[in-house]
Formats: structure tokens, sequence, C-alpha cells
């Protein structure tokens, strides 16, 4: 039986979905059933690049009751901190990688909804997918709407096409005839149903809000994100640690959470961009600059929290003293 921890898994297969998009198979070098997971789940990836660890989680993609693999869907960007250009351009077939038991801090509504609905934008759509598995093994009322650039830049349209055809709205913004998908839909969702969202933080956070004003109940509500929204001046700071006296410089360049790892501090974590919670730490003197999205604003007022892998100081090269 496996031991809990990491998974030294293989990259068994590697498949283009799109121009952009490759879905990466995972399997155990032990041989052994991978551990179960449930729709919206994802793991971390751990690949080495010389002597750095590149950490990154994904969304598992494939089938909840297919525990002979995993699979992970990566969108290339540009812009990232070489997560996705590492692999796209140097993951191989054969390649060894260790991965994480998988976590789900996006899980489905299965007893409060009467019905689900998934609003994806882009690389958003793989949580759905093993979603979407789950709710028709359970016999579960749910919609998908997918906004892409082009059906070519549209990860997955084939197999949802073929799967869920009366369930799925494409929209495609870039075409002869573009159809943008709009907040206004879920005004007509029935009585019951859960929204889902997943994509670009703008995206996100505009159907959020649109969700809330058409009086959808806060627990309704449901979103993930992949990246953190990059917020104000990344002014440099340091945090004081209570129990130890222990003083760490946070650079403008690093989040708070890296320069206490790198510290050598073990701090909880889990989704890095300021979705999940798992990162909060008790502050007992100085102001945050809240940049999280787990939070409501009232809540921001009356906690004394941070969120360390996104918020920050509220002013360059004040000391935060936290309980730790």
């Amino acid at each position: 039986m496996r031991a809990f921890g990491k998974i030294n898994v293989y990259v068994g297969k590697i498949v283009e979905q799109t121009k952009w998009v490759k879905r990466f198979h995972l399997y155990p070098v032990d041989l052994e059933l991978l551990p179960a997971f449930t729709g919206g789940s994802h793991i971390a990836t751990y690949v080495k690049n010389g002597d750095e660890i590149i950490e990154r989680n994904y969304s598992l993609v494939s089938h909840p009751t297919d525990r002979t693999q995993y699979a992970i869907a990566i969108r290339k960007n540009e812009h990232s901190r070489g997560g996705s250009v590492y692999w796209h351009d140097k993951i191989k077939v054969g390649d060894h990688l260790e991965i994480s038991w998988p976590k789900n801090h996006f899980p489905l509504a299965f007893k409060a909804a009467k019905n689900h609905v998934f609003y994806a934008a882009g690389i958003g759509i793989t949580p759905f997918m093993t979603m979407m598995e789950d709710l028709t093994a359970e016999g579960k009322s749910f919609e998908l709407h997918y906004a892409a650039r082009t059906k070519e830049d549209c990860a997955f349209y084939d197999d949802l096409n073929a799967k869920y055809p009366e369930k799925c709205h494409f929209y495609f913004s870039r075409t002869e005839n573009p159809n943008k998908m709009i907040p206004e839909t879920m005004a007509e969702h029935r009585i019951g149903s859960h929204v889902y969202f997943c994509g670009p933080v703008s995206m996100v956070k505009e159907f959020r809000e649109a969700a809330d004003s058409y009086g959808y109940p806060s627990h309704s509500i449901h979103f993930e994100l992949f990246t953190s929204s990059d917020e104000g001046p990344r002014n440099p700071f340091v945090v004081e640690l209570m129990n130890s006296g222990i003083k760490v410089e946070v650079s403008k360049e690093e989040t708070l959470l890296e320069a206490l790892l790198k510290a050598g501090v073990e701090v909880p974590y889990s989704c890095r961009v300021g979705g999940c919670g798992s990162c909060e730490l008790q502050v007992v003197e100085g102001e945050v600059d809240h940049r999280d999205h787990y939070y409501k604003e009232d809540e921001r007022h009356a906690k004394k929290v941070i969120l360390t892998c996104c918020s920050r100081a509220k002013e360059p090269e004040k000391v935060l003293v936290l309980n730790l």
C-alpha cells in the first residue's frame, strides 16, 4: 500500500489538444492504483529543472474512476513564471516527476444543488471535465457554457460535443460572427441552480459579481482561479514571526509565501493564487494589502489575517508581525 506523500510517476503519453494546450498522461512508477479523486480535484506537480523544483497545480481531466493514470491539460503561457513553458518545451514521454495526492478546493455541491451550471473560459474548462463525469454517473442535471477565441482554440471541443451534445453552449469571440459569453444568461437558470466559474481573474470577478446581483445565495456561487490578480505595486516588506522573533525580508520579486519557504519556515499552502484560504496566517501587528479572492470585503476588515501566497504589507518597508 502506498504511504501518504509524494507519488513517483512518469509521462506515458502526450496529446496535443490545441496549438497551445497539451494533455499529459501520468502513470505510477510502482504500478499501484493511484488515489481516488472527485470531480474538480487537482494535483501539485514537482518537476526538476537543474537545481530548481518547479511546483505547479493542475486540474485532473482524466476519468475519476480510472486510477491507472492521471491526465492533466496545460496551456502554454509565454508570460508565465516558467511552469507551462517548461512542460510544453521540455517534458517528454518517459520523463519522471513527483506529484501530490489529489486535493479538491472546488467540489461539486451534490446535496444542495438541483442543477449545476458551469462557466469556463479558455483552460478554465479543465476542472469541469471531471465534474461532468461525476454528475453524469449520478444522473444529475448540468450544463456547460464555454468561451474560447475560436473552435480550434477550444480544448476538448470534439470530446464535449460528442459526449454532451445537448448540454454544451460554446462562445467563440474571434470568428466572422463572434458570440460572447455574457453573465446575463445566469438570470435564466432555474431555481436551485448552482453556478461555477473558472477562467481568467477578470472573467471570474465579472461573473461572481453578476451572480450576486441576480440574487444567487453565496453558497450557490463557486469559483476557481489558476492565476492570482496582479493588483498594486509589489513593494518589499518585512515580516516578524512572533513566537521565534525571526524576521524574514520579502523582496518585490517574491510573495510572502515564497520568502517564508525559502527561509525554511514550514507554513501551509495549496493553490498559490489566493483562492482556497489554505495559507492563512494570523496578523498580530501591521496593515495588510489584501489581494486574494477568498475573503469578502467585510471579512477583510473584521479578521486580522493574511493569505501569504498573494497579499502583502500595506506600506513598503513596514513590518508585519505574524502569529507564527
